[in-house]
C-alpha cells in the first residue's frame, strides 16, 4: 500500500480521527507508534515513518504508544471494501482463522500458496499472515490482561499463543512492559458479571446513526436470540469453541461491549463479528459524501448522517433469513423462524440462565424433520439445499469468502434468485456494493424521494451511488 508522506503528515498534525486505521505514525526518536488522532506533541519530519498496519510497525521494532493505544483504533474500512485476496485475508485473520487453522489453514481457505499470499501481504501491508495475526494477539491478550481476572498462563492461551514464554515476549516487545506490569497500571480488576465476563470499547469512526442500528435490528429479532431494550442491542453468539453472548450499547465516541464467554480464545473472533454487525469500520464521512451528491438523498444525509449498514455475526443465519423472508412481511419471517428456533435443542448458555443462544448450525437445520418447516415445500427444500451446501464446506458465507463465487453459488441452488443472493451478499459478506431494484421496500423508498419505481430504470439510476448502493438501500428503507 502507497502511503503519501505529505497527506499522512497533514492528518498526524491536525490529528485527525478518521484517519485513525487507516495507517499508522512510527516516531523513530522515541521507539513508539501511534494513531494519526494521537494527542501527544507532533513529531518533527525527519523522526516519522507511517506504516500501513501495526504488524508492520511492531516488525520495525517499534512499540504501541500507551496515550492512545493505537492497536484499539478502527480497523481500516478498506477491508470492508475490497474483495480481492488481500481483503479477504484480513477478514479471516480478524476472525481468528491463523489462531485456530495456522497460515496453512488461511492459505487454503483463499486458494494459494503459504508462500504467495505472504508475497501479496507484505506488499500491501509490510507485514505477513503470522505477524498480522500476532499483532491482534498481542490486542487480545492485553485486553484480557487489564480487564479479567485470569492468570497470565491462561491469558496467553486464550489469545492464542502457542506457549507463555512466546506471550512475555510478545506483551514486553509490543507494550515495552511485562504483562504483570499492565494489569497494576490497570488495578487488575475483574468485569463485574462474574467469571467469562468482559467489558471493553469498541471505537468507531464519527457519525454513527446509532438509533437506525437499533431500530433495523430491533424490527428483526428473534426471541431467544436477540433483543434490543433500553438502547441496549444483546444477542447470543455461536463461536468457534462455544457459545456466548454479548451486550452493545452505543456511546459518545465508542460501543461498550459486555461478552461473556465459554471460552476466552473466542474473544477476538467475538469482537471481530460484533464490530462486523454495526458496521464500525466503515468509512462513513466517504459513504455520506457519494450518496449526498444526489439532490433525492442529500437531505436524508444531512438529517441523519452516520447511517451503517447492518451486517451478521453469522453468515448462514443471514442467508436462511432472506430465504424465509422472500415475498412475505417481516412480522411472517419472524414467527416462522421462531417456530424453526423451538425446534432445535437450545444450547449451553455460558452464563447458565439459557436467555439467549447462537442461531439454528446448518449441520442442525439439516436433520430437522419437516414439521419444524411452517412454509411452502419448496422453500423448505432450498433451505435444506443452503444447509447442506454450508455443511459440506462447498458454500461459505462469511466475510472472508469470495463474493462474487459466493453469489454465484447461492443462485445455483434451487429457490434462489438475484434478490435473496444479494440481500446475503450485502448482510453476510458486508459487500457494501449490493443494489436490491425489485425490493418492495427499496421502490417503496424510492417512490418517496421521487425516484423511478421501476426496478430496471431504478437499477440503471442507482451507478451514481457506486461504491456504496447497499448503504442507499438502507436509506431507501428507512425513506419506505
Amino acid at each position: 500500500m502507497e502511503l503519501d508522506f505529505e497527506r499522512c503528515y497533514r492528518a498526524v498534525d491536525s490529528r485527525d480521527q478518521r484517519f485513525d486505521g487507516w495507517f499508522y505514525t512510527g516516531v523513530t526518536s522515541t521507539g513508539i507508534y501511534c494513531r494519526p488522532s494521537c494527542p501527544a506533541m507532533t513529531p518533527k519530519r525527519q523522526n516519522v515513518r507511517f506504516f500501513p498496519s501495526a504488524a508492520a510497525a511492531q516488525g520495525a521494532g517499534l512499540r504501541a504508544c500507551r496515550r492512545c493505544r493505537p492497536d484499539a483504533a478502527p480497523g481500516s474500512p478498506q477491508w470492508d471494501v475490497r474483495a480481492d485476496v488481500v481483503g479477504r485475508a484480513m477478514r479471516m485473520i480478524a476472525d481468528g482463522v491463523v489462531d485456530r487453522d495456522g497460515v496453512p489453514g488461511l492459505a487454503a481457505r483463499l486458494g494459494y500458496t503459504e508462500r504467495h499470499l505472504h508475497r501479496m501481504l507484505r506488499a500491501e501491508l509490510g507485514a505477513g499472515p503470522l505477524a498480522l495475526a500476532r499483532a491482534q494477539r498481542a490486542q487480545t491478550a492485553r485486553i484480557l490482561i487489564e480487564t479479567t481476572g485470569l492468570g497470565m498462563a491462561e491469558v496467553a492461551f486464550a489469545a492464542g499463543f502457542g506457549s507463555v514464554r512466546q506471550f512475555n515476549d510478545t506483551v514486553r516487545e509490543v507494550y515495552a512492559a511485562a504483562p504483570s506490569d499492565l494489569r497494576a497500571t490497570r488495578g487488575g480488576r475483574p468485569a463485574a458479571g462474574g467469571a467469562g465476563t468482559i467489558t471493553l470499547r469498541l471505537a468507531y469512526r464519527p457519525p454513527l446513526h446509532a438509533a437506525a442500528l437499533l431500530e433495523f435490528l430491533a424490527l428483526r429479532a428473534l426471541p431467544g436470540v436477540e433483543e434490543v431494550r433500553d438502547g441496549t442491542y444483546r444477542r447470543g453468539l455461536r463461536l468457534p469453541h462455544g457459545p456466548g453472548e454479548v451486550a452493545l450499547t452505543p456511546a459518545d465516541g465508542h460501543v461498550s461491549a459486555t461478552l461473556r464467554l465459554a471460552d476466552m480464545r473466542d474473544l477476538a473472533p467475538a469482537v471481530a463479528r460484533c464490530r462486523r454487525l454495526l458496521d464500525l469500520d466503515a468509512d462513513p464521512t466517504a459513504v455520506d459524501d457519494t450518496l449526498a451528491q444526489d439532490p433525492a438523498l442529500a437531505k436524508a444525509v444531512a438529517a441523519e448522517p452516520g447511517v451503517r449498514l447492518p451486517r451478521a455475526v453469522d453468515g448462514f443465519e443471514m442467508a436462511l433469513r432472506a430465504i424465509t423472508t422472500q415475498q412475505v412481511s417481516l412480522a411472517s419471517a419472524k414467527t416462522t423462524l421462531t417456530h424453526l428456533l423451538t425446534a432445535t435443542t437450545p444450547g449451553a448458555h455460558p452464563g447458565g440462565d439459557g436467555q439467549l443462544r447462537g442461531f439454528v448450525s446448518a449441520e442442525e437445520v439439516v436433520g430437522l424433520p419437516d414439521s419444524a418447516f411452517r412454509m411452502p415445500g419448496v422453500r423448505r427444500e432450498t433451505i435444506r439445499a443452503l444447509a447442506r451446501a454450508v455443511a459440506e464446506g462447498s458454500l461459505e458465507l462469511e466475510p472472508g469468502g469470495d463474493r462474487a463465487e459466493t453469489v454465484r453459488r447461492l443462485t445455483a441452488l434451487p429457490g434462489i434468485g438475484p434478490w435473496t443472493a444479494g440481500y446475503a451478499a450485502m448482510r453476510a459478506l458486508g459487500d457494501p456494493d449490493v443494489f436490491l431494484p425489485t425490493d418492495l421496500a427499496v421502490r417503496r423508498g424510492a417512490a418517496a424521494l421521487g425516484l423511478p419505481t421501476d426496478p430496471k430504470t431504478l437499477d440503471a439510476y442507482a451507478d451514481r451511488w457506486r461504491p456504496w448502493r447497499s448503504y442507499a438501500v438502507i436509506r431507501l428503507w428507512r425513506a419506505a
